[in-house]
């Protein structure tokens, strides 16, 4: 089985694509589960993102890999297959591996060296898992993926170039003034209670806004987070929460809005823009981060409306420096991807080694009982000291050959090494594919997942 992963971003595809084929909670549960149900793919994750929407899969076949996986994400997003696959990028083995690692340390995003895509990492994985959809390799892979990405952000600078997309929003309005000089004592709408939501809310708390309101078709998630803002521990900001009937209201009274909802049609519409935005001296300043968007793109042309949303944020990013620790960064994502190949290869290895040596002990079991039938005067102090000698020479025999195999299964291209153990020796395939079997079923067990 070998890693594959099918998808799109803001690399490869217009925002106008990426806003057509994003997908809900619910299309990406639908996804995995048909993508598991497809013959090539034995598990799968989807990481789908405000711009990126990735399928990763263990499939046994590369090229029906590739068109069954390119079918179901077109069936899925509601783009036709020959209208997504011009846009589609794909990656294999090892650079599945490098494209995931990379991604996790920023290097691919929008805003390189962000860090929230470690948190919609570890979401996808948790789906996955809660699905049942990913096995030992995407769960090796994923969480390997989270720790790469720690590391990038804990061992180099690319924290100073990287920054929220929320960060780097609120820039873009500022139009070169200080955030702070110019949030500071704004009245914030902030639309959704999500995880991009509520970090667009602390966000302008802490960049001094001088009263953040939240609204959210949950009300109860609204009021939780405002609590959340307003408490003395949090960050002291006036908050409070307001129904989504509430909005149009709030935005009238607002001096910019914030919105990133899962809606799958306008939050902000032209007209709701333009009555808020009527007879204002300083212009409504709107953030849109969802994907698909939340305000209606013909605010664009309104004269008294600043909007800045992904489509904005793309071209932006284009010419934002990046740190001159990004290099480092490359670095440590190599260095990873081939410690992460040759564990891989080592643990492919490993239950072969484990039936050789399951099947010695029986060869050494069934030898002392033979000997037994034919010494019966033997007492126990000497069967137990010649049981004793056969098997140390038996695993003296052993050491240095599975040893060096396992080294030599490591490095690339050792994959036949547990292919020609197995031959040399005879060993069944079915005994092997069941030490695999328990293997699994215990890292299962750890992970807590049966």
């Amino acid at each position: 089985m070998s890693l594959l992963v099918v998808g799109l971003s803001h690399r490869s595809a217009p925002v106008s694509v990426l806003e057509r084929a994003s997908l809900d909670s619910g299309t990406q549960n639908k996804l995995l589960q048909e993508a598991l149900a497809a013959e090539p793919a034995a598990e799968a994750a989807v990481l789908a993102t405000c711009n990126r929407i990735e399928l990763y899969a263990d499939v046994d076949k590369f090229h029906a890999g590739v068109a069954e996986l390119s079918t179901l994400l077109a069936e899925h997003s509601g783009l036709g297959l020959e209208e997504l696959t011009p846009f589609l990028y794909v990656h294999y083995e090892d650079r599945a591996v490098h494209h995931l690692f990379s991604v996790a340390c920023g290097l691919d995003s929008m805003v390189v060296g962000e860090g929230q895509i470690l948190g919609q990492i570890k979401d996808a994985l948790a789906r996955a898992q809660e699905l049942h959809t990913a096995g030992r390799l995407l769960n090796d892979l994923f969480q390997q993926a989270l720790r790469v990405g720690k590391r990038a952000h804990s061992e180099t600078g690319i924290d100073r170039a990287g920054q929220s997309l929320v960060t780097f929003g609120l820039e873009q309005l500022a139009a070169g003034e200080p955030v702070p000089a110019w949030a500071g004592g704004k009245r914030a709408l902030v639309i959704g209670a999500g995880s991009m939501s509520s970090l667009a809310a602390a966000t302008l708390a802490r960049v001094g806004a001088g009263e953040v309101v939240v609204a959210n078709r949950t009300v109860e998630r609204a009021e939780r987070l405002a609590r959340a803002l307003a408490e003395p521990g949090g960050t002291g900001v006036a908050a409070r929460a307001v129904r989504m009937a509430d909005v149009g209201r709030e935005l009238a009274r607002a001096d910019l809005a914030v919105s990133c909802t899962g809606a799958t049609g306008l939050v902000l519409t032209a007209a709701a823009v333009e009555t808020a935005a009527a007879g204002r001296t300083a212009p409504l300043a709107l953030l849109d981060l969802a994907m698909p968007r939340d305000v209606d793109a013909a605010v664009h042309r309104m004269d008294n409306v600043r909007l800045v949303d992904i489509e904005t944020l793309a071209e932006a990013s284009a010419d934002a420096p990046m740190a001159a620790d990004v290099g480092r960064v490359r670095g440590i994502v190599s260095d990873e991807v081939a410690a992460f190949g040759a564990a891989q290869r080592a643990a492919h290895i490993t239950p072969t080694v484990v039936a050789l040596r399951a099947m010695a002990a029986d060869v050494v079991a069934t030898e002392v009982a033979r000997l037994e039938g034919r010494l019966p005067g033997l007492d126990g102090k000497q069967r137990a000291e010649i049981t004793q000698t056969v098997r140390r020479v038996v695993d003296k025999l052993l050491h240095a050959p599975t040893v060096r195999v396992k080294q030599l299964a490591s490095e690339p291209g050792g994959a036949g090494y547990a292919d020609a153990l197995r031959t040399l020796f005879d060993l069944d395939p079915e005994t092997v594919a069941a030490v695999s079997r328990a293997d699994l079923t215990d890292a299962d067990v750890n992970r807590g997942r049966v």
